[in-house]
């Protein structure tokens, strides 16, 4: 049984990309980005308390993240939280990436890029910047587990 929706994704990631891309662009210099990031965490499908678990937890992050993996159909869908604004914020940003992709569809896109396009790593602490690419690195250790 799952706590969430299992529906595919209307655009590629590409498209998703440039979605946020624009907004975050619209939306000037770093401080009004970090605010829309942590706006972003407010919509999140709450977190199962089944899924809080120590095995959910996304390793190398300043605060508590977790990411619950739900395999269906070919495609991973994510649900997560976080015990931080900021941190929730990033995670319902990759989400918004990520989520209802093939394997193969998250393997192949070049995150790093991504976030550089959006401005987030020069916005973050570097501990912060260190957990959101612990995040990514977990999306993609699931993604490769299920190609």
């Amino acid at each position: 049984m799952t706590d969430a929706p299992l529906t595919p994704p209307d655009h590629s990631i590409d498209e998703t990309l440039a979605e946020l891309a624009e907004e975050f662009d619209l939306l000037g210099d770093w401080e009004p980005r970090i605010e829309y990031v942590i706006e972003l965490g407010k919509g999140l499908t709450p977190l199962p308390d089944h899924a809080r678990v120590e095995a959910n937890k996304v390793p190398g992050c300043a605060a508590q993240v977790w990411l619950h993996v739900i395999r269906d159909g070919g495609r991973l869908f994510f649900l997560a939280d976080s015990d931080s604004h900021l941190s929730k914020g990033n995670i319902a940003l990759l989400l918004r990436l990520y989520s209802g992709r093939e394997p193969a569809e998250i393997l192949a896109f070049d995150a790093r890029a991504a976030m550089d396009r959006l401005g987030l790593p020069q916005a973050l602490t570097m501990q912060r910047a260190n957990g959101l690419n612990a995040m990514i690195g977990r999306i993609r250790q699931e993604a490769a587990t299920g190609a």
